[in-house]
């Protein structure tokens, strides 16, 4: 359950593609303790193949890979079109590294050894910028909820909720105002071992409504979910793609 303290950050979908097999076990427990949902690879060639049919919200993508290199997924990736955020991890630490990292189409860059919280920190900022928000906090009307601190409240007062229903209104709220369609929040938000026929969804924004106990989460029917402030006008555009 989250009390508010900490029960997750952006709360969505990652993957980690890292060959130390510790530090990658690392970064996902980390990851998951946060509450994010994570897919991991140990090669270029896994890691690539994920990354180009999965729908990942953030990646943490390591340089020196075996069978791929990092810089060489990164560049199919883009040149394929995919734009989801990437964050890379690498031992070296020359600025010339760092220089082919961004002109390879990264977002952001770490240096190896480093500390878990300004990963997090960093992929909390990639994802709120990828969704256009520069705050830490999601508002719409009377909710807030904060992605450092993992807080929702309705008007000032706390709501406690499960991880589950978390990771779902964070996704709606980085995306509030277009409608989001029920396939899109099981790709964005569960692992690769989710039920993805199952009618969790449903049952998650039920209690997420009940939780809440304002009119914020608008479902359109036949097309999915919307968030808007209680009052706005049901959009008639088709879902947008993600």
């Amino acid at each position: 359950m989250c009390a508010g303290l900490h029960c997750g950050d952006d709360a969505l979908r990652l993957l980690v593609v890292e060959d130390d097999k510790d530090l990658n076990r690392q970064i996902v427990s980390a990851l998951e303790q946060a509450g994010y949902a994570v897919d991991s690879a140990s090669d270029g060639e896994e890691g690539w193949f994920l990354g180009d049919t999965e729908s990942y919200d953030a990646i943490v993508l390591d340089i020196g890979l075996p069978k791929k290199d990092g810089l060489s997924v990164l560049e199919e990736w883009r040149r394929a079109g995919r734009k989801t955020p990437v964050l890379l991890l690498t031992a070296r630490d020359r600025w010339s590294d760092k220089v082919q990292g961004f002109d390879a189409g990264a977002d952001d860059y770490v240096a190896k050894p480093f500390h878990m919280e300004e990963v997090l920190a960093r992929l909390r900022a990639l994802v709120r910028r990828a969704a256009g928000h520069a705050s830490s906090e999601l508002s719409c009307g009377p909710v807030r909820l904060d992605t450092r601190s993992g807080r929702v409240s309705v008007e000032g007062n706390p709501i406690r909720l499960t991880s589950h229903e978390y990771r779902l209104l964070s996704y709606m709220m980085h995306h509030s105002g277009r409608i989001v369609s029920r396939s899109e929040l099981v790709e964005h938000l569960y692992d690769q071992d989710f039920d993805r026929d199952s009618n969790t969804v449903e049952v998650f924004v039920g209690r997420l409504r009940k939780k809440l106990g304002v009119d914020v989460i608008q479902t359109i029917r036949g097309l999915g979910y919307l968030v808007a402030a209680p009052g706005a006008a049901s959009p008639s555009a088709l879902p947008s793609g993600h």
